[in-house]
């Protein structure tokens, strides 16, 4: 089955699809090893991964080729950042067709101005919503049936709760397949949103320290959102762990091995066992 009808049919369920951040094709092993049936590149993440902090320095070129080697690693659906959509609305359905491609399920949109920041950082600038809904258009029309499409507002930060909520009905209408309004402030909002759009997928986006109260998918669920990105919770835990591991090292010359998952660990989720099976049966094939 298509990744893109597995996300479709997730969506369509009563289950509270949860996606966890994944920078490279490694998280997303692990992600879909411990059981989780999607996951989401995040841009921040990737951007972090490349030295950079999450400012929109990296090119579409550079994002889906990310994706593509996410994408061959798990058999779950992959939603990408996909930014501004790298320009106007022709970039954009160029974009779509790189990120199809790649094999990934779904891409978000924003309606940041370029170069956009992190949505939980002050100092965001938005494009008008007929300029978004134009590429929204354009996604959809380049993507037909297959591709889903995330519509990302930032408009809240900017212009209010009201102005976002209209371009949520906006993006809606442009053919969006999922609707995200970026940083609510509160509980009560993320309720408001939740009643004003009772029969669209919502997504939320929950970031440690952001703007958004740091709630559990279960509670997500049960104000009515259908999907929810923890886009930098492996990242701090992972930032937070090599910092301390290395920092060891650095200081004592060793580490305790009691705190590190086994060498044979690394290899489980990397899957090494069935390469070195299929080289084995080539090699036995060959003799």
């Amino acid at each position: 089955m298509k990744t893109t009808t597995k996300l479709r049919q997730l969506l369509a369920s009563d289950q509270m699809v949860v996606a966890p951040f994944v920078m490279n094709a490694l998280h997303a092993k692990i992600a879909q090893s411990v059981g989780f049936d999607a996951v989401y590149m995040t841009g921040s993440g990737t951007s972090a991964e490349k030295g950079f902090p999450d400012v929109g320095m990296l090119t579409m070129t550079e994002m889906v080729g990310n994706a593509k080697y996410i994408a061959n690693a798990v058999d779950v659906p992959v939603i990408c950042d996909a930014d501004t959509g790298y320009g106007n609305p022709l970039n954009v359905q160029r974009t779509v067709r790189e990120y199809e491609a790649a094999g990934v399920a779904g891409i978000q949109l924003e309606d940041q101005e370029f170069p956009k920041r992190c949505g939980h950082l002050e100092g965001k600038q938005v494009v008008s919503a007929t300029e978004m809904v134009a590429k929204i258009k354009a996604a959809k029309d380049e993507a037909g049936d297959d591709l889903l499409i995330v519509a990302r507002t930032d408009s809240r930060a900017v212009l209010g709760l009201q102005e976002a909520l209209e371009r949520g009905h906006a993006y809606w209408n442009a053919g969006a397949d999922i609707l995200f309004i970026e940083a609510p402030r509160d509980l009560n909002e993320l309720r408001v949103i939740a009643r004003e759009f009772p029969e669209i997928p919502l997504l939320a986006n929950i970031v440690e320290g952001g703007k958004t109260p740091y709630l559990s998918s279960q509670v997500l669920g049960e104000i009515g959102f259908a999907l929810a990105i923890y886009p930098v919770t492996a990242l701090l835990a992972a930032t937070g762990a090599m910092q301390d591991i290395l920092a060891q090292l650095s200081s004592i010359g060793h580490v305790n091995l009691e705190k590190l998952p086994t060498f044979s660990d690394l290899h489980e989720v990397s899957g090494l066992s069935n390469y070195l099976d299929d080289a084995l049966e080539a090699a036995t094939e060959e003799s």
